[in-house]
Parts: C-alpha cells; structure tokens; sequence
C-alpha cells in the first residue's frame, strides 16, 4: 500500500486576443496505482509578465506566442484601459 503525491501541469491553453497562457496543474494522491483524490492549482500568465520561475513546458509555450507584436498590442490595450478611467 504506497501512497504517493503526483503533480503535473494537465492543461495549458492560449485565450484571446494577448494570448493570455491558462495554466491548471493536477495534484492527485495516488495508492497502489489508483487516484483516491485530486486537486487543480490555476494561474495566468501575461504577455509582460517575467515568465523565468514558470514551469519549462509554459515558458516554451510564451517564448512561441508573446511575440515583441502581441506583447506591444497589450501594453498599448493596459495603457488605454489605464487611460479610460
């Protein structure tokens, strides 16, 4: 009867326009092989946002769609929001 935790990112997805990277990581608690229960982590990552303590496989995945375009649309998008109120 070992009892084990296993954590893995599950999930990555790109939504809208910035190409905000949706991230969901699965925690489940696994005995002799069977998963008794699991848990998610979510977060978000920016086109801006430093991405050097991401896991690997997201950093891959920013390095390929926040290009120096989607990264100036957004800021130019953020200031005029700023701007708006």
């Amino acid at each position: 009867m070992a009892i084990e935790k296993v954590t893995k990112i599950d999930k990555i997805e790109i939504v809208g326009d910035y190409k905000h990277i949706q991230v969901r990581e699965r925690t489940d608690i696994v005995e002799d092989g069977v998963v008794l229960s699991s848990t998610f982590e979510r977060w978000m990552v920016t086109p801006t946002q430093d991405t050097s303590n991401q896991p690997a496989e997201v950093q891959a995945v920013a390095n390929l769609v926040h290009t120096q375009e989607v990264k100036d649309a957004y800021i130019a998008h953020d200031q005029a929001m700023r701007t708006a109120d």
